[in-house]
């Protein structure tokens, strides 16, 4: 029986044992899927039993999507132009680190019609996941990404892979189109972001990230001054799908029942 893994620290609550779990039984595939919840010196450990197919493939989440980058023998370019890795596997005995995000985000948009050709966008956050919306975005032809995140220095870093950005401080809320909420802030119901978002004007887009819990603060705070919402969960089945191909060879069915699935 094959082994595979979500690493992360929370981990407590990804689905991604539950989705893979279920494509895996639906495909008659002879494998486990769990979470591992790890500090950062359990990485190299843990990795290089990829090496040894004690672990035959890792899906990774905050806040190692860049820490494991020097545990592989490999980056697919998605990987390299982002600096960020969220799928492991081993190809002619060598770790490889790939990067399922970038297509999983931009699949979703596609799947909810939302137009992002000329659109301002505003993400909150700048770790994780970012790096791989930012590239999706460029290729969507967005007219300009402003990035807003509590450590204003982090977010400068993005400028290394990504020159055109606008880093704004946190607590400004410049004028937008579309807003994407990257942060870990949704959580746990209670966090509250600070943020107002009272006079933005009308008919803008509120995206997060986060699809556990199904509604956030962030999304409740969008609703309610009219604005139309949509959580990850589309972006998570997605980049999962892409994961489950590379790693088993088959690609399992979306549909109501899975996307019912992660409604908890």
């Amino acid at each position: 029986m094959k082994k595979y893994l979500v690493i992360g620290n929370p981990i407590e609550h990804s689905l991604s044992p539950k989705l893979h779990s279920y494509w895996i039984k639906k495909n008659n595939i002879d494998a486990i899927y769990e979470k591992e919840k790890l500090d950062e010196n359990d990485l190299e450990n843990l990795i290089l039993k990829v090496k040894d197919k004690i672990i035959h493939g890792i899906n990774v989440t905050v806040p190692f999507k860049k820490t494991v980058i020097p545990y592989m023998d490999k980056l697919t370019i998605e990987s390299e132009d982002t600096q960020s890795v969220n799928t492991i596997y081993l190809e002619n005995d060598k770790i490889v680190g790939h990067n399922t995000d970038i297509e999983g985000f931009e699949r979703s948009i596609k799947d909810i019609k939302l137009e992002t050709i000329n659109k301002k966008v505003l993400i909150l956050g700048a770790g994780g996941v970012v790096p791989s919306i930012i590239f999706s975005l460029e290729k969507m032809k967005v007219s300009e990404i402003i990035i807003s995140n509590r450590t204003k220095s982090k977010a400068e870093s993005l400028k290394d892979l990504f020159r055109n950005l606008k880093i704004v401080n946190w607590g400004e809320v410049p004028n937008f189109d579309i807003i994407i909420n990257a942060t870990s802030l949704g959580l746990k119901k209670e966090d509250d972001m600070n943020l107002n978002f009272s006079s933005v004007g009308k008919n803008k887009f509120f995206y997060d990230v986060i699809y556990n819990p199904k509604e956030t603060n962030f999304l409740k705070m969008g609703k309610e001054l009219g604005h139309k919402t949509e959580n990850g969960k589309l972006m998570f089945v997605y980049q999962a799908h892409l994961a489950f191909n590379i790693w088993h060879k088959v690609k399992p069915e979306i549909n109501d029942d899975v996307l019912k699935l992660l409604d908890i």
